[in-house]
Order: C-alpha cells, then sequence, then structure tokens
C-alpha cells in the first residue's frame, strides 16, 4: 500500500531535487551546448547588437569627456610654458598708460589704431615659435574662457587648445588675427562662442603685450569663405574667432569679428607671418629673406608694386614699405598666392580626418579581440564569468581608450 502512493524519481536525480531545478542550477559552462537553430542565431545577433551599442555609448562618452581629459593635460603643461615664456622676455616698450573704463555702455566699435605708432618686428621679442608651442593667452570674460592659445591650427594642435592660423598676424599686431577652436570636443573651448555680442571684450595676452579687443559682429560662412580671416585693412589690429557651425558638425562655419582697442591695450606692433619663418619652404633657399616683418595683408609681399632693386634683404628694411604702403593699395589683397592656399586649406579642410590613423585602429581592435578572448578562456577555465571580467575589465578599458583615440582621428573633429 505504502509502495502504492511512492512516486516514481529518475534514478539520476539526487533525492529531494526535483529535475528542473536541478537543471536551473547547472553553471553555465556545464549546461549542454544549444541546438543551432533560428534562436541561436537570433541570440547571437541581439548580442553582436548590444555590444555595438555599448562600444557607440564608449564612444560619444570619450569625444565628449575623454578628450577634454587630453587637452586638460596639455592645458596644465602649456599654462607652464606661457608663464616660462613671458618670464624669460621683457616688455618691448613701457606699457601704455590704460585709461580707466568708461562707465558707460561699451563702445560698438572701438577706436582704429594708428599706423605710424607701430612697434617695428624686430623691436616687439616675439619667438620663433614651432607648431604646437604655447604662444599666446585667449580670455573672453562673456562666456568664461581663459585658454592656452597654441601655434598652429593643425589637428593635433587644436586638441591642445585654440589654435592661431600662422599665416595671419600675431595678436596685438596691426592686421586681422585669427584664431580657431572646437566647440564639442577636446575642452570646448569655443563652446558658447555664439553668445558673444557686439561690445564684448576680447583679451589677449603675448610676450609683446596685453591687447583688448571688442566684438563687432558675428556670422556664419561656408567652409570656402575663408576671406574671412584674411586682412582686408592693414593699418588696423582686428581679431577674428573661428569655429564650426553648428554644434556637432562641420557643415559651416562661426566668425566673431573684433577690433582692437588702444586706450585699453599695450603699443601695436607691425605684422609677422607665419612666426618669422618663410611661408614657402622653397623660398627659404632663395637669397632673399622672405621677410618676417611684413604688411598684415597676407598678399602684399608677392605682390608689391615697389622697385625690385628695393627688394628687403633683411626683416629690419621690411618694415618701412610695410608700414607706409597706404592701406587703399586695392589689389594686394585679392591675389592667390601660397599664403592665401595655406589659409583657404586651414579654414576649410585643415582639420579633417587622418588616414594615417588607420594602422594604430587595426592594431588596437585586434588587442581588443585578444584580451576579450583571453578573458573568456579565463572564465570558462575558472568556470565563473566574473574571475574573466575581473582579470581583463582594466587592460580592456585602457585598450578601449586608445582604440576610440585613433577612431577619433579617422572622423571630422566637429570644431
Amino acid at each position: 500500500m505504502g509502495a502504492a502512493v511512492s512516486p516514481s524519481e529518475p534514478s539520476s536525480a539526487p533525492a529531494g531535487v526535483p529535475a528542473n531545478e536541478r537543471a536551473r542550477k547547472l553553471r553555465k559552462f556545464d549546461r549542454p551546448r544549444q541546438p543551432r537553430d533560428w534562436r541561436f542565431f537570433v541570440g547571437g545577433l541581439g548580442k553582436v547588437l548590444i555590444a555595438t551599442g555599448l562600444l557607440l555609448f564608449g564612444f560619444v562618452a570619450y569625444q565628449l569627456w575623454g578628450t577634454g581629459i587630453e587637452t586638460a593635460r596639455a592645458q596644465n603643461s602649456l599654462e607652464s610654458e606661457f608663464d616660462n615664456l613671458l618670464a624669460g622676455t621683457t616688455p618691448t616698450l613701457p606699457p601704455t598708460t590704460v585709461a580707466a573704463p568708461v562707465e558707460s555702455a561699451p563702445a560698438e566699435v572701438p577706436p582704429v589704431s594708428s599706423v605710424s605708432d607701430a612697434v617695428p618686428a624686430a623691436e616687439q621679442s616675439i619667438p620663433v615659435f614651432n607648431e604646437g608651442d604655447a604662444m599666446a593667452r585667449l580670455e573672453i570674460p562673456r562666456i568664461d574662457v581663459d585658454w592656452i592659445v597654441v601655434a598652429g591650427v593643425e589637428k593635433g594642435d587644436l586638441k591642445k587648445g585654440p589654435g592661431h592660423y600662422p599665416e595671419t598676424p600675431l595678436p596685438g599686431q596691426l592686421g586681422n588675427a585669427a584664431i580657431a577652436g572646437h566647440r564639442t570636443t577636446y575642452g570646448q573651448p569655443f563652446y558658447s562662442i555664439e553668445q558673444l555680442q557686439r561690445g564684448d571684450e576680447i583679451i589677449t595676452t603675448t610676450p609683446a603685450g596685453r591687447f583688448v579687443y571688442v566684438v563687432t559682429g558675428q556670422q556664419i560662412v561656408s567652409p570656402q569663405d575663408y576671406r574671412v580671416i584674411t586682412t582686408t585693412d592693414p593699418t588696423v589690429s582686428t581679431l577674428t574667432l573661428t569655429s564650426c557651425h553648428p554644434r556637432w558638425t562641420t557643415r559651416e562655419r562661426i566668425v566673431i569679428t573684433s577690433q582692437l582697442d588702444p586706450t585699453q591695450s599695450d603699443p601695436v606692433g607691425e605684422a609677422v607671418l607665419n612666426y618669422g619663418r618663410p611661408i614657402d619652404p622653397i623660398e627659404a633657399a632663395e637669397p632673399a629673406i622672405v621677410a618676417p616683418v611684413e604688411s598684415a595683408v597676407p598678399s602684399a609681399a608677392p605682390v608689391a608694386t615697389t622697385d625690385p632693386a628695393a627688394t628687403p634683404a633683411t626683416s629690419t628694411e621690411a618694415t618701412e614699405p610695410a608700414t607706409s604702403e597706404p592701406a587703399t593699395s586695392e589689389p594686394v589683397a585679392e591675389p592667390e598666392d601660397s599664403i592665401d592656399a595655406e589659409i583657404a586649406d586651414a579654414f576649410a579642410e585643415g582639420w579633417f580626418s587622418d588616414p594615417t590613423a588607420n594602422g594604430q585602429v587595426a592594431l588596437w581592435g585586434i588587442v581588443l579581440a585578444l584580451l576579450g578572448l583571453g578573458s573568456y578562456l579565463i572564465s570558462r577555465r575558472a568556470k565563473r564569468d566574473w574571475v574573466g571580467a575581473l582579470v581583463g575589465i582594466v587592460p580592456f578599458a585602457v585598450a578601449l581608450y586608445f582604440f576610440f583615440q585613433n577612431v577619433n582621428r579617422l572622423l571630422p573633429p566637429n570644431l
């Protein structure tokens, strides 16, 4: 009678443990292999999509915050470099007596500088910068900008901070000095540049002194409209800030124009292009030195109408025609020369993808795959998922950082 009511159980099941509960307790690596039917492939596709989504989120996080970490480290180093630069140079002239700020509303357009009082380039104590060197401090109170500006606008230069177009004069010199900066990556120094209004101050400090510019306008132009950063009036000191527009795209350029306020600035200097070096390497071999002290108009030297015999042999001699030539010589700003070509390339295409990163992307991709495989094999051997994850998470994160860094080199940086 008692045997009739006793339930029958499989002989392999432990006493008191139902078969379905036993199957549930099997570890992942002890379970039988699933049949390779449509459910297996759909599940695999789902895992791939989830992993891809996580990688994309990680890449966005890298662009927004990871690039900022790189730039912050670079700025710390550049600030020390710039402080040393200022400590190692002496003012070329005693600072002008700066008038107290007018209590009334800010001037719409600042006063025009005087060409006759411009400091000759040889007396400005401006060192010869290399691309990537700290060369100026840029402060914009309205949008809380305080950055060290580097020489050059190549992609590697702009990773460090705002960059100065080498083919334009330096801040504090006659002509149109131009600076570019990122809006959404690498610390996004120009993130709020569109908030600048007429009358706002832009302050630059260089080894030659402190110069205050007043914003005169804002415009949106195409990437081919590079003329906005060339000099149109070599008798006036102006400063132009450029970045991409709208945010997250490189479709257009936002341009902020400003003009020097001499009542709040140190003496303005004559223009020095390309940090005193020849613009064209071929020209460097020619007997006549390409004067670093030319008119602030980039194309002035090739089209000068003076007597060829008077071609300057030294940079000091070049200052005289540069300052005495009237700014109304209309042909000088128009010709397409090597300087304009450099500006056009930098303004339109100089910030785009770096194909040399392909090899690094492949290398770090292989490293990631090997780390992932190694973590899986460790987990399989230990029969615990968390063991492989614990061992591989740190090296995987480091490799992923460098992978993202090089993938980012292949993409437009979205100034």
